[in-house]
């Protein structure tokens, strides 16, 4: 079921519903107060019965008179019946009514000093009257068509008025879900239309300020992660089919030369060695990718470890590559707390996020010395690590995190574009925050805060 005809059918049955409940109440009251307006109506013509069967010997005859010319305008004879102590019927033509002759309804006249019922097509009222002869009931009864009548007009009137108003709402929800969804069925539209060959284009704002607006934002926020992550893996094959195809070929050329004539055991060893140095390569980036994608599991738990200590260790190994770019490092402890140095967490991960940031300090450093800080900083373990070579440009430093991405000015220099986004993914894991400081020709400061 769409939308539009879900909101059809709510707002026909809340009408509905709302509508039964109001007239049904309407009905009842209205039923109530009229046949108190009749019932009142009985209780006048039984005190005026009363008192022109008992009071005759008591009134003036000018007054009884009155009363029975009264009594002959409200009340026929044979709808009276005035009973004594003994249950008989005295005055009146109304004998034979089981209603009224019933001793139940007597002894509950005389019990409650009244009593007002209806039975099949009349109303009945009975009223305790004392008087100097005796003590008696008086039961009046009157046909109860009219009543009848009334209620059933007006069943008709509320049954017709909600028939009607289920229509008129029924009409009126189309009418108004069409104005309504006519802003959703614009942007069903635009995405039906949309041109897929440029996934990252947006569709255009209604400039609402609605829900509707918010929903062509999310999509557009949508389309743009869509747009991302095909980017991502477009430069994710161009970027395997370049870097393996290096080593690939470097494998296959030394292999096919070799292949060419008798090599001697030494020959054997260095093409082996230079062959396992292309492969180690392809296994490092194919290692790097498996962490990107989340494909590999470390199965190992986060254990107290010193940051010092990894930083050390690769400083040792990262020496000899430091010695090939021309520049060196320099450590500096300036941790007064030896406490804050240790840190829960991954070793493997966190060596080969430290490794990264610290060997594209080295490659990108110009000849320039590394300095690698180690201090504490409002009570937090801080880690610096600065180099004064060739920086990042202003265009290149909001698309550095990006997987694959690579700056510029540094495409001579050997590296894929995957550290920089995996140590920060990896520092993120940790709850370590990471920023980056940087300006083209003059250097890049990382500096790593700890939680």
């Amino acid at each position: 079921m769409t939308l539009r005809k879900r909101f059809i059918l709510i707002s026909s049955l809340s009408f509905g519903i709302v509508t039964i409940i109001t007239f049904v109440v309407v009905f009842l009251g209205y039923y109530d107060s009229s046949k108190q307006v009749y019932m009142d109506k009985l209780q006048n013509k039984a005190l005026v019965s009363a008192i022109y069967y008992l009071e005759k010997d008591e009134l003036p005859k000018e007054r009884h008179a009155e009363i029975k010319k009264e009594y002959n305008r409200l009340i026929s004879r044979d709808n009276v019946a005035v009973y004594n102590d003994r249950n008989q019927v005295t005055f009146g033509g109304n004998k034979l009514d089981p209603n009224i002759k019933n001793p139940l309804h007597l002894d509950l006249v005389r019990k409650n000093k009244r009593l007002e019922f209806m039975s099949g097509d009349f109303f009945y009222y009975g009223i305790f009257y004392k008087d100097n002869q005796g003590n008696f009931v008086v039961f009046v009864k009157n046909s109860n068509s009219s009543f009848k009548d009334e209620m059933f007009r007006l069943s008709v009137i509320m049954i017709s008025a909600l028939v009607l108003g289920l229509l008129v709402i029924f009409f009126l929800s189309m009418y108004l879900s069409k104005i309504a969804y006519r802003p959703i069925s614009k942007v069903v539209e635009k995405v039906n239309n949309a041109d897929y060959t440029d996934i990252s284009k947006a569709i255009t704002s209604t400039n609402t300020n609605d829900e509707i607006e918010e929903l062509i934002k999310s999509y557009n926020k949508l389309l743009a992660r869509i747009s991302e992550n095909i980017m991502v893996q477009q430069n994710f094959i161009n970027y395997v089919s370049h870097e393996f195809k290096t080593p690939l070929a470097a494998i296959s050329g030394s292999l096919e030369v070799f292949a060419q004539k008798d090599r001697t055991p030494e020959d054997y060893r260095k093409v082996v060695a230079d062959s396992l140095i292309n492969v180690y390569q392809i296994e490092s980036i194919l290692s790097n990718l498996l962490l990107m994608s989340g494909l590999t599991k470390i199965e190992k738990k986060h254990s107290l470890l010193r940051i010092d200590e990894i930083i050390w260790n690769i400083y040792e190994k990262l020496t000899q590559k430091a010695a090939e770019f021309r520049t060196q490092i320099d450590v500096r402890l300036e941790v007064e707390n030896p406490g804050k140095l240790q840190f829960p967490g991954n070793e493997t991960l966190l060596y080969l996020a430290f490794y990264n940031i610290i060997e594209n300090a080295i490659k990108y450093s110009d000849e320039k010395p590394i300095a690698i800080i180690i201090a504490e900083n409002n009570n937090h373990l801080e880690v610096s690590i600065l180099d004064h070579g060739k920086g990042i440009s202003k265009e290149d430093l909001p698309q550095i995190w990006e997987t694959f991405y690579r700056g510029h000015n540094v495409a001579h220099i050997k590296g894929s574009g995957i550290g920089l986004s995996l140590s920060k993914n990896i520092f993120e894991h940790h709850h370590i925050t990471m920023d980056l400081q940087s300006q083209l020709n003059r250097g890049t400061r990382v500096t790593l805060t700890f939680p």
